[in-house]
């Protein structure tokens, strides 16, 4: 019956998460510190990689607020910069791994 269609699946996904909707993180067991250094480091190895991280750095490092900025703006620019900065490390982390 086409009523039938429109009735939920038992054997179908219930969750946002098992229907793929949202992002769900690895296991972080699975993946280990060490490899995630060393694949931001090989990503940001390329010449594409420089030119994307120049521009987020000219974007973050680069760039004030006056004075009457808002602390909700501060906030997200300060946000920002420690992206950055984390992205920064797991490269140099990742080029100097053994």
């Amino acid at each position: 019956m086409i009523l039938d269609y429109f009735k939920p699946k038992q054997d179908l996904p219930v969750t946002a998460a098992e229907q793929g909707l949202v992002y769900a993180p690895p296991d972080p067991g699975k993946i280990e510190l060490r490899e995630v250094e060393k694949a931001f480091a090989r990503l940001f190895s390329s010449q594409d990689g420089q030119k994307v991280l120049a521009h987020l750095q000219v974007i973050t490092f680069q760039r004030a607020l006056g004075a009457s900025a808002a602390d909700e703006q501060l906030r997200y620019m300060e946000g920002q910069r420690a992206m950055v900065a984390t992205i920064l490390r797991l490269i140099d982390r990742g080029r100097h791994a053994g």
